[in-house]
C-alpha cells in the first residue's frame, strides 16, 4: 500500500543554475549534488534535480510549496525581487504566488492547506463538486 509521496524529481538544463534557485532563492537545503544532478530537502520534501532535455507543458500541472501568512509577503517580493516569471494570477482560496523556475517548471507558493480549501469550496463548490 501506498503511504505517501517519496520525491519529486524535475527535469533542469542546468543543475548548477537550478541548484542555486533552489537552494538561495527558495530556501531548500542541500544535501547531495553530482555532475547530472541534486538532492535539495524541504520540510518533508525531498526533490532531486535531474539533467536532461526539459519540454515544459501548456497545462495547470505545478508543484505548490506552503509557506506561512506573516511571511507570504515578503517571500513574494523576495521572488519577485530575484526576477521570476509570474504566470498565473492567483483566483483561489489563499494567498498564492505562481511563478516559474528557470526551466519553466512551474510553481507556487501557498498559504494554506487541503482543509482551508476544502472549507471554502463547501461555502463556494466548484461545478458538480462532490465532498467525501
Amino acid at each position: 500500500m501506498l503511504n505517501g509521496l517519496n520525491h519529486i524529481t524535475i527535469a533542469v538544463n542546468d543543475v548548477s543554475r537550478s541548484f542555486t534557485f533552489y537552494s538561495k532563492t527558495l530556501g531548500f537545503t542541500p544535501k547531495a549534488r553530482w555532475s547530472r544532478g541534486a538532492y535539495l530537502f524541504l520540510g518533508n520534501l525531498w526533490l532531486c534535480l535531474s539533467a536532461d532535455s526539459v519540454d515544459t507543458r501548456e497545462d495547470y500541472t505545478h508543484y505548490a510549496f506552503s509557506i506561512r501568512s506573516e511571511d507570504f509577503d515578503e517571500f513574494v517580493n523576495h521572488l519577485k525581487s530575484s526576477g521570476v516569471t509570474e504566470w498565473k494570477t492567483n483566483q483561489s482560496e489563499g494567498k498564492s504566488f505562481y511563478f516559474l523556475d528557470p526551466d519553466g517548471h512551474k510553481l507556487e507558493v501557498h498559504v494554506g492547506d487541503l482543509n482551508s480549501r476544502l472549507n471554502a469550496c463547501i461555502q463556494h463548490p466548484y461545478e458538480n463538486m462532490q465532498f467525501f
